[in-house]
């Protein structure tokens, strides 16, 4: 057993009433925001085709912004436009977790993309998925990514800075950023040598960025320096040959 869950479990049993009382106020409270309008497919840019998926759970939806073009894939589709025609989809529903998702990804009809992004882990994290079973949760999303789809590369999106959601009070929004940091470091050890996959940590930028109104999701300044770090990442991989182009 490691330190960290040797620390996790005294914690939790210690402040578990008061979190579970605090998690009921906060579901019962925050407004529950819908997912933006605007298309989920496309194609934009010009120069060699990328093809592209960005597949998950709010943050992949766009909750919190106002239109999908001021989301998560429609900023990363803009700045990968500079550089490349982006022929696009989302497969994204507010409230999945890892096993939704999973059913989510088996119910799409195959297709080839070039890239896969994740965003995936913040019901997980609320649900209190162990982060080693998270871990391999992300490993069994990634079997069946290359099965049905066959991508260059697959970015795992950290679970976003839970300890930034100011709609959580203290001591659950410290407890669960915990929780959260924990879970990325569980996958960050698991792909340490995995070929054509690769983990895209947050940066502090993003946290600072702000959050929408309800205190929970991304605002659209949170999406846009998301965005930013994972095209640096993704047009990285393309110069090094990682991601062919068509």
């Amino acid at each position: 057993m490691t330190a960290a869950r040797w620390l996790r479990l005294p914690v939790l049993c210690l402040l578990c009433p008061l979190l579970w009382l605090q998690a009921r106020h906060v579901r019962r409270v925050t407004p529950r925001m819908p997912e933006p309008p605007g298309s989920r497919a496309g194609t934009d840019g010009c120069g060699p085709l990328v093809r592209l998926l960005v597949a998950g759970d709010s943050g992949a939806a766009g909750v919190g912004a106002p239109t999908q073009e001021q989301a998560l894939c429609g900023q990363l589709v803009r700045l990968l436009g500079r550089h490349h025609t982006v022929q696009w989809r989302v497969l994204a529903v507010n409230g999945l977790d890892s096993l939704g998702l999973l059913k989510l990804l088996q119910d799409a009809p195959c297709a080839q993309f070039d890239v896969v992004v994740l965003s995936m882990g913040a019901n997980d994290a609320t649900g209190l998925c162990a982060p080693l079973r998270w871990a391999a949760w992300q490993g069994r999303l990634a079997e069946l990514i290359e099965q049905r789809f066959a991508p260059a590369l697959l970015v795992h999106s950290a679970v976003p800075p839970m300890h930034a959601c100011l709609a959580l009070p203290q001591p659950l929004r410290w407890f669960m950023g915990h929780w959260a940091r924990q879970m990325n470091q569980s996958l960050s050890r698991l792909l340490c040598e995995k070929a054509g996959r690769t983990m895209h940590w947050h940066p502090d930028a993003t946290a600072t960025a702000g959050m929408a109104e309800d205190g929970i999701h991304p605002s659209t300044g949170f999406y846009a320096a998301w965005a930013d770090g994972l095209s640096q990442r993704i047009l990285g991989a393309r110069a090094t040959g990682a991601v062919a182009a068509g």
